[in-house]
């Protein structure tokens, strides 16, 4: 296993040895890289969560959370899959994933200060020399799954020569100082407007019960209608799974997760929305709902986003990287996720115009969606690879 700063090694726990507060100094306000989050994935079996983490000759500290790829990887690591998926080569299945198992979203962690293109540097180094955790007769790769633009740039000025491969558009609802109605003007759109408003309106009228608990007082609940709306899409699993991993979560969570739970007359929820808070930002988890209950009252997009919209302080809603058309419609800023390669050597180096044209065409397919979406897409990041 291999060795750094001292003697931790990679995979002694999700921080690599590290504690939680050395760490999040160096996450700050990345609540998907905070040693809470790290921890909470490392809760799911199928691969072994680490942290690598560095420190640069001025004292300064970079880290990125990483996980052992090995013959039998979690779905959510397995990077052969997702290029296959956009129909592009791939780097060996084995070896370290830079991000975390969920949420979507890795960083490049940085003590205050630290320029992030001498700690790419000194990452890439850690990650380069360390050995593989797989045979060593077998070919194994570095690869950073759901990269910010600003981390890619970093990486690539430290050194990386692959391409980076544009693979989602994940979304930021701001809400103004103003709070919801200004939201609400700042879409611009009046029929927008009007149909936020409606939907609003239907919910209200519809005679729902609406509760705000932490997810360790409402996990039963939430696995129990999750599993409704998974079914309802075809990915349910084991129930015995979604009781266990939500009940687990909330043990953990404490107050930091919430869930939105709506219910009439003194029956069961019919419908929840799982959230963790995090300053003043929310990042939403999860949904579900009992359908055949439901009173045709835009139970989903007020669960999900009109509601906790309008909790005291919050500023941003993080929406993640599924359906972009119906939150673009809703304010969101859409930016770009990156695949990059951080090996030595890389199968993009012989494809990079083939690299090129599939992210012109994945931003070109996104805009083509709606004026909303395209209009979404106008944030900085997206013209450096496209």
């Amino acid at each position: 296993m291999a060795q750094l700063d001292g003697g931790t090694d990679y995979f002694s726990d999700p921080l690599g040895g590290l504690a939680d507060q050395q760490w999040d100094e160096m996450a700050g306000n990345r609540f998907y890289s905070s040693a809470f989050w790290l921890r909470l994935c490392a809760l799911e079996g199928g691969g072994t969560s680490g942290g690598v983490h560095v420190t640069l000759p001025d004292g300064g500290r970079a880290a990125v959370p990483v996980i052992a790829v090995g013959a039998d990887p979690h779905p959510n690591c397995r990077w052969g899959t997702i290029l296959a998926a956009h129909d592009l080569p791939s780097p060996p299945q084995h070896g370290i994933y830079v991000g975390q198992r969920r949420g979507y979203l890795a960083n490049l962690l940085t003590s205050p200060g630290t320029d992030p293109v001498r700690a790419a540097g000194r990452i890439i180094e850690e990650l380069r020399s360390a050995p593989p955790p797989v045979p060593p007769a077998m070919a194994s790769a570095q690869v950073a799954v759901h990269l910010t633009t600003p981390d890619v740039l970093a990486f690539r000025a430290a050194g990386v020569q692959a391409e980076p491969v544009l693979l989602a558009a994940d979304a930021w609802i701001g809400i103004p100082p103003g709070g919801w109605e200004e939201w609400l003007e700042s879409l611009g759109s009046r029929h927008r407007i009007r149909r936020i408003r409606s939907e609003v309106r239907k919910f209200e009228q519809a005679g729902y019960r609406v509760e705000r608990r932490t997810l360790g007082e409402a996990w039963a609940d939430v696995a129990r209608l999750a599993i409704h709306t998974e079914r309802r899409y075809g990915r349910a699993g084991d129930p015995a799974i979604y009781y266990d991993g939500f009940r687990k979560q909330g043990e953990l969570a404490g107050s930091r997760a919430e869930v939105l739970l709506c219910a009439y007359d003194d029956g069961p929820p019919v419908g929840c929305c799982l959230y963790y808070r995090d300053g003043d930002t929310i990042y939403l988890r999860a949904v579900g709902f009992d359908y055949e209950r439901l009173r045709g009252a835009a139970e989903y997009f007020n669960l999900t986003y009109y509601l906790p919209a309008r909790l005291p302080g919050v500023r941003w809603l993080h929406a993640g990287i599924a359906t972009p058309d119906g939150k673009a419609l809703r304010g969101a800023e859409l930016r770009p996720l990156w695949l990059l390669d951080l090996s030595s050597t890389s199968v993009f180096d012989d494809h990079r115009d083939e690299v090129r044209a599939h992210n012109a065409a994945l931003r070109a397919d996104l805009a083509g969606r709606s004026p909303a979406v395209a209009a979404a897409l106008r944030t900085e990041g997206w013209e450096a690879f496209c």
